[in-house]
């Protein structure tokens, strides 16, 4: 009886089993064939996983950066002024900049303790990787920060001339300032994406009573970018004297282009010099040991057949 009892047992877990994979295994194709679908059709279905993550994330890490928030107003301003620069605008940026340094601060820590009670590592070994880590959770967000201001900079720097450019066609085509900034940014979304998305901020605040000028100051604030400071100045003289519009921006296009041609000029001198680290580094002791190494298998094969006469 208890033969045909554990028979049995071991029968419907075999069929369990199957049925489960079996499940598994339609369920995952029918998965892949909706994603296929929706990849074909122009859709992006989000990850579960990731998307479970993300919202992990986005809960528990501003409730961690509370708690190390500068008390300082300025410094929180200024922290604030960062974020905006590297174009991180959502209300909760700051904290989620803090909560992800205290994240990594706390694994720096938990990393060293864990070698030293572990003893996977002596006290003498695990203590400095202990503060190696410590200190790029300390300093490695902030240079993440400004790495990424940074590049912003540059790509907002890029497409200037090029949006300048198809705004005079629209000023000159007879569009008013605000519907050539709103063509600017539809015509510029592919090609330029960051720059539209801006563009497209300054025509929301035109619309809500902003004048011209004041909003491209705005986006000068944001960007921290000389050439759209200048380019705000220019907007508005124009706006206050009653000056040509399309003439100054003309103007101001083609110094844009003069600084974006130096500027590659000045990068093209430094890559010469900067080549020389890796040459005296890597190329040239290549270059030693292939030259040298037939010579010295020589000499050696010299000294060898004296010492082998003697």
């Amino acid at each position: 009886m208890g033969s045909d009892m554990t028979v049995m047992v071991v029968a419907f877990a075999m069929v369990t089993s199957i049925a489960m994979m079996a499940g598994l295994f339609l369920t995952g194709r029918g998965k892949k064939l909706e994603d296929r679908i929706d990849t074909l059709a122009g859709k992006e279905r989000p990850d579960e996983k990731a998307e479970t993550v993300a919202q992990i994330a986005r809960t528990a890490l501003p409730k961690m950066g509370k708690i190390i928030v500068p008390e300082d107003e300025a410094e929180r301003t200024k922290l604030r002024a960062r974020m905006v620069h590297a174009g991180l605008y959502h209300r909760q940026a700051m904290y989620i900049f803090l909560g992800v340094k205290l994240a990594l601060l706390g694994l720096a820590t938990i990393a060293g303790l864990g070698l030293t009670l572990t003893k996977i590592l002596p006290v003498s070994k695990a203590l400095p990787i202990s503060l190696i880590l410590f200190f790029i959770g300390m300093i490695g967000p902030s240079f993440w920060l400004d790495s990424k201001k940074k590049a912003r900079q540059t790509t907002l720097r890029r497409g200037l001339p090029d949006a300048l450019d198809v705004l005079i066609i629209c000023q000159e085509g007879g569009l008013s300032l605000q519907a050539g900034l709103k063509r600017v940014a539809d015509e510029l979304k592919s090609a330029h994406p960051i720059l539209a998305s801006e563009l497209k901020i300054v025509d929301r605040e035109i619309q809500l009573g902003r004048a011209p000028g004041e909003a491209l100051q705005h986006f000068a604030q944001r960007s921290d970018l000389e050439e759209v400071l200048s380019l705000a100045s220019v907007v508005g003289q124009s706006e206050r004297f009653g000056a040509s519009l399309v003439k100054s921006l003309r103007t101001h296009s083609e110094t844009l282009r003069v600084k974006r041609r130096q500027k590659a000029e000045e990068k093209a001198q430094k890559a010469s010099t900067k080549i020389l680290i890796p040459t005296l580094l890597f190329i040239f002791p290549a270059v030693f040991v292939i030259l040298l190494a037939p010579a010295v298998f020589q000499v050696m094969k010299v000294f060898a057949a004296d010492g082998g006469v003697k």
